[in-house]
């Protein structure tokens, strides 16, 4: 029986896991409720900068070091940032849990961020800015974010931009770290074959030099949904195209409906977009939907890749699909969307990694683990009616935000999409039928 224990220290920091006996392996991590919104304008890229320093070295370990070390008994250890969390994990077997803590610790307490081994670094994030840039479906993406957040950090690519990174200093990154990574917002978390009060004792030792208090307030503002138009010409073979809306937060009302809204329009090969646009038109190869919850705000969108003649049909079929779904949705839609979160949850409990993130961004977000029944719970709250009416305030009484990259002579403008989305236009053709 898989049990969940949380313990929270008297530093601050919370420890918390998850025992699955079957197994003879451990995924274990550190996560951080701090991303690339908590930078100040000056700190642009900062916060995935500092993920990729703290592997170059600490006071006891080289960089080296630390990769045959935990490759040395068979494991792995990697780093991730997003806009409002950071993350450092590892995979291991159970034996070598103390040697898992010791080295992640040993990071984040200890790096040293040494000059020579900073300048190598921003040089490999340059060359990861610039394969970014050759990307255009991830051009498409920091495009959108930016226009859907004008003039804010949570609309700012991750990765910086050559000059910011180029321009920070080790002082830079310890500030950043400081002010950001403390217990308060510090959560160590594992899942997999390990003892909790073993786990929390060799936790409280390691971490127990984090400050326990920023060194300054955190700087994350509220954010500001304003939409926008951005469009990049490009002679590219296709066109990559996102049109969005303001999503909800995590803890909004109507958080779980947009996920199953997004799930009923685009979340798979039966979903609404994907027969209409690609089976039944063929007017591209990719197409699907998809919301993103942040702590204040979120995002709701629908990209497309096709070819640049499609266009002119492509973007009126997609409105027209999201013009149906604030007028009619099918009770077997709904029940087949609660089936997929069902086994995604379902499989992640068989994945000691993706269980130790799932509990992780749980107590991030919520303060504490969430049962899958309770979640079943809400999901089992929302109606046609629910779902018929966000689909209308969503889509037809907000701005939209259009990214698009690729070749767009043929792209309608903007005025006509928001044309084709004005409530007047969507009353107009509910009543014609």
């Amino acid at each position: 029986m898989m049990k969940v224990e949380c313990t929270r220290l008297q530093s601050g920091l919370t420890v918390v896991t998850e025992n699955m006996p079957h197994l003879e392996s451990v995924a274990l991590g550190v996560w951080i409720k701090s991303g690339s919104r908590d930078e100040t304008t000056d700190e642009h890229g900062i916060a995935h900068l500092l993920e990729h320093m703290a592997f170059k070295g600490t006071a006891r370990r080289t960089a080296r070091d630390i990769a045959e070390q935990i490759e040395n008994v068979g494991g792995e250890v990697n780093a991730a940032t997003s806009t409002e969390t950071t993350s450092y994990y590892a995979r291991i077997l159970q034996d070598d849990v103390p040697l898992a803590v010791d080295i992640l610790a040993d990071i984040l307490t200890e790096s040293s961020f040494e000059e020579d081994e900073l300048q190598r670094e921003k040089h490999v994030i340059l060359q990861e800015i610039g394969a970014a840039n050759d990307t255009p479906d991830d051009v498409v993406f920091d495009k959108f974010a930016e226009a859907a957040f004008v003039n804010q950090t949570i609309g700012r690519p991750i990765l910086g931009t050559p000059e910011t990174v180029l321009s920070f200093t080790p002082q830079q990154i310890r500030t950043y770290l400081g002010r950001n990574y403390t217990t308060d917002r510090t959560f160590v978390v594992g899942a997999g074959a390990l003892d909790h009060d073993s786990f929390v004792r060799q936790a409280e030792d390691r971490f127990s030099s984090l400050p326990q208090k920023p060194a300054a307030p955190p700087i994350a503002d509220a954010a500001r949904y304003t939409g926008g138009d951005v469009r990049e010409d490009r002679d590219l073979m296709d066109a990559q195209v996102l049109l969005g809306f303001e999503g909800k937060a995590y803890h909004a009302r109507d958080f779980y409906c947009s996920q199953i809204l997004a799930n009923i329009l685009g979340g798979g090969m039966s979903s609404r977009l994907f027969q209409e646009v690609r089976e039944h038109r063929g007017l591209c190869y990719s197409v699907y939907a998809f919301h993103w919850g942040f702590s204040d705000t979120g995002i709701f969108g629908v990209h497309a890749a096709t070819g640049g003649e499609n266009l002119p049909e492509l973007m009126p079929v997609i409105i027209d699909e999201l013009r149906k779904s604030s007028m009619k949705i099918e009770q077997q839609e709904i029940d087949r969307a609660r089936a997929q979160i069902r086994a995604q949850l379902l499989m992640g409990q068989e994945s000691p990694a993706a269980r130790a993130g799932q509990i992780a961004r749980q107590m991030m977000l919520y303060g504490r683990p969430i049962p899958n029944e309770e979640l079943m719970e809400r999901l089992s709250g929302i109606t046609i009616e629910r779902l018929t009416d966000l689909a209308g305030r969503l889509f037809f009484d907000t701005t939209p935000t259009l990214s698009a990259i690729g070749p767009l002579e043929k792209l309608a403008p903007m005025d006509d999409i928001l044309g084709a989305l004005s409530s007047k236009t969507v009353q107009a053709r509910a009543a014609n039928g």
